[in-house]
């Protein structure tokens, strides 16, 4: 599995040739939904499923299947970042565990101070439709708290891969995979805990541990 994060990242550091112009920070779409892969550089977790975004009212939905320390997991887990609340779910027993959200929304988008790259085709631009062109920027994760570099789609900025290194020891870096993504959120009921979380009570943090986007793969 490290090979492959190893792979990914040497071809994010190739650059294309032909651009004469810089590329300009694009905006991502609102909604939308897709797959997604996470993996870490200690090889302990890896997970893949599906996911659900809502830049508008804040909320991420993930639904995940994997492995860590060698041992599979299943669940689901709910981030509403308005109401402060992450909601780890676990359908096949009906438990539900609450937590309160220590870091505000970052979109799933090309940040604000991130600094421009390389640009990259993922295939080839030699033949019609065989081909991505793909930019990737570089720069620190929200609150100082390690680097990333994330690469979106030149045509709808729709995210690709991202890699990310807490500055904290942890797994190490951790890398991401977005594919199969699709406009728009078909069933928003993705974003609604399901009726057994309801007797959820709020926790502020799990076992001392920050609750954050990065903490769902920890």
């Amino acid at each position: 599995m490290q090979g492959i994060v190893l792979i990914s990242v040497a071809m994010c550091l190739v650059p294309s040739l032909g651009w004469a112009q810089t590329p300009q920070r694009c905006k991502s779409p609102d909604l939308f939904t897709g797959g997604i892969t996470v993996a870490t550089q200690d090889e302990k977790v890896y997970a893949v499923g599906k996911y659900a975004y809502d830049a508008i009212n804040q909320r991420i939905h993930l639904g995940e299947m994997g492995t860590y320390d060698h041992k599979n997991f299943t669940y689901e887990v709910l981030m509403l970042y308005k109401e402060g609340v992450m909601y780890m779910i676990h359908r096949h027993n009906q438990t539900c565990e609450k937590v309160a959200l220590q870091s505000k929304f970052t979109p799933l988008e090309v940040p604000l101070d991130a600094s421009f790259m390389s640009q990259v085709v993922l295939g080839t631009l030699a033949y019609p439709e065989q081909g991505l062109v793909v930019n990737v920027w570089t720069g620190q994760m929200p609150d100082n708290s390690g680097t990333y570099m994330m690469s979106f789609t030149e045509l709808g900025c729709l995210p690709v891969s991202g890699f990310f290194q807490p500055k904290t020891n942890g797994h190490g870096m951790r890398s991401h995979s977005y594919f199969d993504n699709v406009l728009g959120v078909k069933d928003p009921d993705a974003f609604v805990p399901p009726p057994f979380c309801q007797s959820a009570k709020l926790k502020v943090n799990r076992d001392g541990k920050r609750a954050d986007f990065f903490s769902v793969f920890q």
